[in-house]
């Protein structure tokens, strides 16, 4: 078990964001990497990815929506 578990010993997990708002989940006890942040939530994967999947409705990048003056 890391030291990132919760009760019942699954690993955690945090949803991590880049610059160009494009979601991943990132493990909770590693650092998280460069351009990215980790706004949350803090949960097992599959809370993480249900999180994603409700928040990250437009695939594109921000870049892109931007240039389509969507954004």
């Amino acid at each position: 078990m890391t030291a990132e578990a919760n009760d019942t010993g699954e690993q955690q997990f945090v949803v991590v964001v880049n610059d160009e708002e494009q979601y991943s989940v990132w493990a909770a006890d590693r650092p998280v990497p460069a351009g990215w942040r980790a706004p949350g939530p803090r949960g097992t994967r599959q809370e993480c990815l249900d999180h994603i999947g409700r928040v990250w409705t437009d695939m594109r990048p921000r870049s892109l929506r931007i240039a389509m003056g969507e954004d």
